[in-house]
């Protein structure tokens, strides 16, 4: 029996959680950026 099918599925699964989780905290960043940036509270560079 093989278990490459298991394994591909696991590496895929994976690379989906860990894409989300990336996109995710890119989004949550923008978002709190944006709302600082409203208050006036923006670091500058």
């Amino acid at each position: 029996m093989t278990y490459a099918v298991f394994i591909w599925s696991a590496y895929g699964a994976t690379a989906l959680a860990l894409g989300g989780l990336v996109l995710a905290s890119i989004v949550a960043r923008r978002n709190v950026r944006r709302e600082l940036a409203e208050r006036g509270l923006e670091r500058k560079r």
